[in-house]
């Protein structure tokens, strides 16, 4: 039952069922504000521990957002963390504490893995769910008196009758883009791992052995690791750190990205204000905004030209061939933004690390055949640095195979980087990505949070699908072939906050004064404030 109050939607809150699946930072924010808003979320988590991704990771992986804006809103890092850019243990350990300060852990059921999710209505939910009806849900609302979502469990300590099944009333995705289901290469007959004598694995199975057993694998082992995004450096560095010349790590890479330092990233962070977001077109701009990103977009060319000509210098990119074929502005448009280890280049120099590149290459019984290359590449361990299938893995959680082509089936974003048009009753957070996630995700769950409360109802279909195809050819304008549909607020975060602040009937000037709302950068700590 439902009532409106003051023009908004009057929840029975305590007896909606809201089920988040994924304990790891966007499981956690949005238990946190779904409990501030009066419901009583469960949580599905098939480690038997929070943090996602920080829970089993490279043992050299640090952050590479400055711990200011790599926080929650409203729990500060402890004062015992002074670097800018924290260790992994740390990152753990604040997760940890920010769960137990909002008393989270008592919502989790750990060791349980979601099997599938269906969506059951009293009528047909497939067509309800294709538009039919003009609103989304029929309703434009989170909650739907005819339809639930049915969760199908597994307790993974238990080996009798395992399965266990839920029904909610709306679901939150929080199951992550890089984990669960590694993306590796396809080898034609005969080419691939199976001929070959060493050993082949993926950098997520490096990482859950832990620093001990992950070690012990590649000491005085002859390891290549394929792949050039952050976790492919930061594991061949690692691994010629351990190894040294004696048995240097081969870095094979297809295709060259930029790389920054700490210092460079940390002064790009203090520059994303509302004056930078004034260089970059918007959907639905009008006139004045258009006009000012056209007479502003130098600027933007003169910053990407002197971050190219900058890290050209002060990294022997021509002597090793490693200077990227596009430009650098198009490279953070689609998200790919790596921070460099400060000794990468000092161990390429003294042969630890040798970097190849290849557009091909193969397995053989010895090791790789390289394009190009006469001889094999002798090597005992393989290493596939090479990503995830982070679309495959949210359609496979759907039973219906409508869904599935709902996520599979188009390239626009979701609107407000959280919502299908076509898939009623759930959400799905932690997929956008941006140079501060935790910040992205925390601001989208405390809209959805509002949105769960009756707060505001979303706009139709047609108008919500309209809004992302518009996001879309921003977006493209900028990334070009390198566009992801995960990765369209990265130039304009401010402004997307924005967006979601009106939505939520929240003022989205944050600041004080006017010369610090134009040219200060924004931080979780502005959201703070609830007006």
């Amino acid at each position: 039952m439902e009532t409106h109050v003051n023009g908004e939607i009057n929840v029975e809150k305590n007896k909606k069922q809201i089920g988040i699946i994924g304990a790891g930072i966007s499981g956690l924010v949005a238990c946190k504000h779904a409990l501030e808003q009066g419901f009583n979320p469960i949580i599905f988590e098939s480690s038997n521990c929070i943090g996602g991704v920080w829970s089993n990771t490279i043992e050299s992986t640090k952050l590479q957002t400055p711990k200011d804006l790599y926080q929650f809103s409203d729990f500060s890092w402890p004062t015992s963390v002074t670097e800018t850019f924290p260790n992994h243990y740390q990152v753990k350990d604040y997760i940890e504490s920010y769960a137990l300060h909002f008393n989270i852990l008592k919502h989790i059921q750990f060791n349980t893995k979601v099997v599938s999710i269906d969506y059951c209505c009293e009528d047909d939910g497939e067509e309800m769910a294709a538009g039919c009806q003009n609103l989304w849900g029929g309703t434009g609302q989170a909650f739907s008196p005819k339809c639930k979502w049915v969760v199908t469990v597994m307790d993974l300590l238990r080996s009798l009758h395992p399965h266990k099944v839920y029904e909610v009333d709306f679901i939150i995705l929080c199951i992550g883009k890089f984990s669960g289901l590694p993306n590796i290469p396809h080898f034609p007959m005969n080419k691939g791992p199976e001929v070959f004598n060493g050993k082949v694995i993926h950098a997520m199975d490096y990482a859950e052995m832990g620093s001990v057993n992950a070690t012990a694998m590649v000491k005085d082992k002859r390891v290549t690791v394929i792949g050039f995004q952050k976790s492919a450096i930061d594991l061949a560095a690692e691994v010629a750190r351990l190894n040294g010349v004696k048995h240097p790590c081969t870095l094979l890479l297809r295709r060259v990205h930029w790389t920054v330092p700490e210092g460079f990233l940390k002064l790009s962070f203090r520059n994303l204000n509302r004056f930078s977001e004034l260089m970059i077109h918007k959907p639905r701009e009008g006139f004045f905004l258009w006009f000012l990103a056209i007479l502003l977009s130098p600027l933007l060319w003169i910053f990407s030209k002197f971050a190219e000509s900058y890290l050209k210098w002060i990294y022997p990119l021509k002597k090793y061939n490693m200077i990227p074929d596009h430009g650098f502005l198009r490279q953070i448009s689609s998200c790919m933004f790596t921070v460099l280890p400060a000794d990468f280049y000092k161990r390429v120099e003294e042969g630890s690390l040798i970097l190849k590149k290849s557009k091909s290459y193969c397995f053989c019984k010895n090791g790789l055949i390289i394009d190009e290359e006469n001889l094999p590449l002798n090597t005992d361990l393989v290493i596939f640095a090479t990503g995830y299938r982070s679309d495959d893995k949210l359609c496979n959680i759907f039973t219906s195979t409508y869904f599935q082509k709902c996520i599979t089936g188009s390239s626009t974003p979701f609107y407000r980087e959280c919502i299908h048009p076509r898939i009623p009753q759930l959400a799905i957070l932690g997929y956008s990505e941006s140079p501060a996630i935790l910040y992205t995700t925390e601001m989208q769950s405390k809209w959805l949070a509002h949105f769960l409360a009756g707060k505001f109802k979303l706009p139709t279909i047609a108008e919500m699908e309209e809004d992302v195809l518009r996001w879309e050819k921003c977006m493209q304008r900028y990334a070009c072939k390198y566009y992801k549909r995960a990765c369209v607020s990265v130039l304009l975060q401010i402004y997307c906050n924005d967006l979601l602040c009106r939505d939520m009937n929240l003022n989205p000037r944050r600041k004080k004064k006017m010369l610090s709302e134009l040219f200060a950068p924004y931080k979780p700590s502005d959201y703070q404030r609830s007006v």
